[in-house]
């Protein structure tokens, strides 16, 4: 079973080993990356503050000139740990034992905005790109969805399939096999925010048992969590939880 879940836009800074785009996953995805990075390069050599104000998604030129280096030069770390947003936060990777954070390394896939899909293992230097906005005149769900969505759908494909992505994701990569996603409900509404932290709380659990199916994973007794129903149209399957 193999988890896919989106990034965050806040990160921690900082890292330890120096950054090779090839170690990433799907080699072959190398120079599509590179033409990528070396335009988002572009872009902050130009130095147009208004521009960079929207790719990056911040206001305070401080805060912008922070971001504006070249990445490529800059110490990595595991993107499982670079991510500091909020289901990362309830993840919470660094605090899980050793089997636990090799479940995460191997089975989770990050969607990227900047370098595509990628394993959680995968060691990436910070970055600044806000959901959406695009890279020069590239927008970059439409460029990954063209040139990684066919890989992911070939290293899927004897896999089952979690999906805890936000929605936008689907632009990236949207499965044509059976897949399963997650809704939780509180007090008969749908919830965002909070979405984002039970995302990690049940990532957390299921690295911590060890699950490798869809089946087992809905025996998975979740602290505050119970399941409401379960739906399926076509191909994908939605768990209903409610929050106690």
């Amino acid at each position: 079973m193999k988890i896919l879940l989106a990034p965050s836009e806040t990160k921690k800074s900082g890292g330890e080993q120096p950054f090779n785009p090839n170690d990433l996953l799907f080699k072959e995805l190398s120079p599509q990356r590179m033409k990528l990075l070396h335009t988002y390069i572009n872009v902050l050599q130009q130095g147009d503050m208004q521009v960079l104000s929207k790719m990056f998604g911040i206001k305070k030129e401080a805060d912008i000139l922070k971001h504006k280096k070249d990445i490529i030069h800059e110490l990595t770390m595991k993107a499982i740990e670079r991510y500091t947003g909020v289901a990362f936060d309830y993840l919470g990777y660094t605090d899980l034992d050793t089997s636990a954070q090799a479940y995460i390394d191997e089975n989770v896939i990050l969607f990227s905005n900047l370098w595509g899909p990628i394993k959680s293992s995968d060691l990436i230097p910070e970055y600044k790109l806000k959901q959406a906005e695009p890279v020069g005149d590239i927008k970059t769900e439409k460029f990954y969805n063209e040139h990684a969505a066919p890989l992911i759908e070939a290293y899927l494909q004897n896999e089952e399939i979690l999906d805890l992505r936000a929605g936008f994701y689907d632009k990236f990569y949207k499965p044509t096999k059976p897949y399963t996603t997650l809704k939780f409900i509180k007090d008969g509404k749908v919830v965002s925010h909070w979405a984002k932290a039970y995302r990690g709380i049940v990532l957390r659990e299921i690295a911590k048992a060890g699950i490798t199916s869809i089946e087992a994973f809905m025996k998975l007794p979740i602290e505050g969590l119970r399941i409401q129903e379960i739906q399926t149209k076509k191909n994908k399957t939605e768990i209903v939880y409610t929050i106690r």
